[in-house]
């Protein structure tokens, strides 16, 4: 037997009616998406993390998810694990003409216009006639805002030089700030003006070569490492975080600030 077919054998006996477990047996599709999302993201960290040995135990549990769906369609005689392989090797076989067809392409520029255009064809087939419709609206904000930008690019809506994009970062900054400082604050609107601030930082962004996605949890990961030694700072000086002011912990965060730039 397969490690495969090991697995989908296990999947099976797990959801058998009779014998299986009460807790996968209860299962959905729908319950058991928010888990794949957090497999997901345990892949993505380790990863980040560099530690190949907690991969390969994530990539299995992000599998798993896989073969949970697959078994549930199964079930439900919609597909089954074969179909799923078939699928993802038809869209690769088909998206990469260049390398299983007649399509030349020699830049990883020329392979991206030709999936664009053959992504362009499938929605259409799919009676998806905007660039925009197959963005999955479960996508984190800040990584569906960076697809919304690039697919607009893709039809040549977007700015070819840096300067609009700054321009447009500094008017939603002051839209923002002319309605905090209103008598009476329309908090709807006020969330709309930030919001709209986020998207031109995504593009500023994008336009900068980078993904604000990555970018953010980098900075996240940066305010966490500083936070965490103010922490140890304050708690070396005899005191609680609650018991410190302020001033105390900025004294402690530009300790830290200063220490990171002499490493």
């Amino acid at each position: 037997m397969t490690a495969l077919n090991r697995l989908l054998t296990i999947m099976q006996t797990l959801r058998d009616p009779e014998r299986g477990c009460p807790w996968d047996r209860q299962q959905t599709f729908a319950s058991i998406a928010p888990y794949t999302l957090e497999e997901t993201y345990e892949v993505i960290d380790a990863i980040q993390r560099e530690d190949f040995d907690d991969l390969r135990g994530e990539l299995g549990d992000l599998l798993f998810q896989v073969v949970f769906y697959a078994q549930m369609a199964d079930e439900q005689q919609r597909f089954n694990f074969d179909d799923i392989c078939n699928a993802i090797s038809d869209k690769l076989e088909r998206r990469h003409p260049h390398i299983f067809g007649d399509v030349t392409a020699e830049t990883t520029q020329e392979v991206l216009m030709n999936w664009e255009a053959i992504k362009h064809s499938e929605r259409a087939e799919k009676s998806q006639h905007s660039v925009l419709d197959d963005i999955p609206k479960a996508l984190p904000a800040l990584m569906r805002a960076y697809k919304i930008q690039k697919r607009c690019n893709t039809v040549g809506f977007d700015w070819n030089s840096l300067g609009p994009v700054l321009d447009k970062v500094h008017e939603e900054i002051d839209e923002v700030m002319h309605e905090a400082q209103q008598a009476v604050i329309d908090s709807d609107k006020l969330e709309e003006e930030i919001g709209d601030l986020l998207f031109a930082t995504v593009n500023l962004s994008r336009h900068l070569g980078s993904k604000a996605e990555v970018a953010l949890q980098k900075a996240n990961d940066k305010f966490e490492r500083r936070f965490r030694q103010v922490e140890t700072i304050i708690s070396e000086q005899g005191m609680a975080m609650n018991d410190a002011t302020l001033e105390q912990m900025e004294a402690a965060w530009q300790q830290v600030k200063v220490s990171e730039n002499k490493d």
